[in-house]
């Protein structure tokens, strides 16, 4: 099949990816910036950047490509209405919103014109989201990576949603190769979210011993967590996940109120963060179902030459 265009908004994909928005910090500039000039769209992971920050990522961006840029956030987060402020004020192309949902975002949307995107896991959401104004929707199912909505297979999600809103429907988790695209498409879809064929790329923000504990990673190293946010998150085992299941709890040294609502039980930011500067003992790896399905480390180049390729020879 030849990959669709996709439009959102007043801006068109020439390829119908949604890069994930990984944070924290996996996903910044560079790699937005490289998925949007293969005609893709990509977002800087915007959860636990300050304002000063992510202005500086936006324009590095721009600064890289002339292509589809936008922002994933929590929101969970406490500056949720803040960070999405600064993005409009940037300029951004778009705003995804995951990891709960806001009603108020809408409104922001509409006075700017700029293009919101949440992320839902049911029917009742996706169309609650249209009503309110979403000119997209990320409907993510159980196989995604980070913080979970549901225990339903996106495959099983997409044919009733894609039947109850006539918004495009981005399809997100599990999706790793050109012909899961082609899959998601003739369900219905009209593109796809990939997050962890991007965590393991070169421009992806992280320090070189995540990206090869991506690699180490086998079926039965992926489990699901209790995260302070309040929803459950994927993540690859090691000895902090491993502690926090059996504990229930890590310290924090230092409550920052980072979250509208914290369930303490461990520091989200700061274990993420770890994870991201290489401390793949202490750290939160988050990631999807089937990322010990990736055996390569690549450029988003080369990661979308292949996509394509496969995509052509998918049934």
């Amino acid at each position: 099949m030849f990959l669709p265009e996709l439009k959102i908004g007043s801006k068109t994909a020439k390829v119908p990816i949604f890069q994930g928005g990984m944070a924290i910090r996996l996903s910044t500039a560079r790699l937005a910036a490289a998925v949007a000039n293969e005609g893709g769209v990509g977002l800087i992971a915007a959860s636990g950047m300050s304002n000063e920050e992510l202005r500086y990522e936006i324009r590095l961006a721009r600064s890289l490509t002339d292509g589809i840029i936008g922002i994933n956030i929590m929101v969970a987060a406490r500056k949720f209405s803040e960070i999405v402020g600064t993005a409009i004020d940037e300029g951004i192309d778009l705003v995804v919103a995951g990891a709960g949902f806001s009603r108020d975002i809408f409104g922001y949307g509409k006075e700017s014109g700029t293009p919101i995107v949440p992320i839902v896991s049911s029917v009742k959401l996706a169309k609650i989201a249209e009503r309110l104004g979403a000119t997209a929707i990320v409907v993510e199912g159980k196989e995604a990576g980070g913080h979970l909505g549901t225990d339903t297979s996106v495959r099983d999600l997409i044919p009733g949603i894609r039947e109850a809103v006539s918004i495009p429907v981005i399809a997100a988790g599990g999706c790793l190769h050109g012909q899961d695209i082609v899959d998601f498409i003739k369900m219905g879809a009209n593109g796809v979210q990939m997050g962890s064929r991007f965590a393991a790329s070169i421009e992806a923000n992280s320090a070189p011993t995540v990206k090869e504990y991506y690699l180490k990673s086998k079926p039965e190293d992926i489990m699901v967590i209790h995260s302070p946010v309040g929803l459950p998150g994927r993540a690859v085992r090691n000895p902090f996940a491993e502690h926090v299941m059996t504990a229930g709890n890590w310290p924090i040294p230092r409550c920052d109120n980072c979250l509208k609502a914290c369930k303490h039980n461990f520091c989200i930011i700061r274990a993420l963060t770890r994870a991201q500067q290489g401390d793949v003992d202490t750290g939160l790896i988050f990631t999807g179902e089937y990322i010990s399905r990736i055996d390569e480390i690549l450029p988003v180049s080369e990661i979308f030459r292949r996509l394509k390729e496969e995509a052509a020879a998918a049934e």
